[in-house]
């Protein structure tokens, strides 16, 4: 379980637009969606192969309350950390949600 003094890290939720960009593709931008408190918990690393580029990532579980608009195309950000929501759960009390989220090293 967790107490709301654990939220001890402000973190930016930030949510994807994306717009033609007039040559059929599109392009990618993110949005602040609000700064929020935040439980970061580091949880494993892997070591990956990506486009020939050696790198790793980083799983961790993000911790904020509960809010009805979080979803995996939404990332959080901290300084210069960037975590990908993977996915998004209620906590068993229904006053928070658990987010799995990855961090790419390169």
């Amino acid at each position: 379980m967790t107490a709301p003094g654990q939220l001890n890290r402000r973190l930016v939720l930030e949510a994807v637009s994306e717009s033609d960009d007039g040559l059929g593709g599109v392009t990618r931008l993110y949005d602040v969606v609000t700064v929020l408190w935040a439980c970061v918990t580091p949880l494993s690393a892997r070591g990956e192969v990506e486009a020939s580029r050696l790198g790793a990532a980083l799983r961790s579980t993000i911790v904020i309350r509960k809010r009805n608009d979080v979803t995996t195309r939404h990332r959080f950000i901290d300084g210069v950390h960037t975590w990908r929501v993977i996915a998004v759960r209620e906590s068993a009390d229904r006053r928070f949600l658990e987010i799995d989220a990855e961090e790419r090293q390169d």
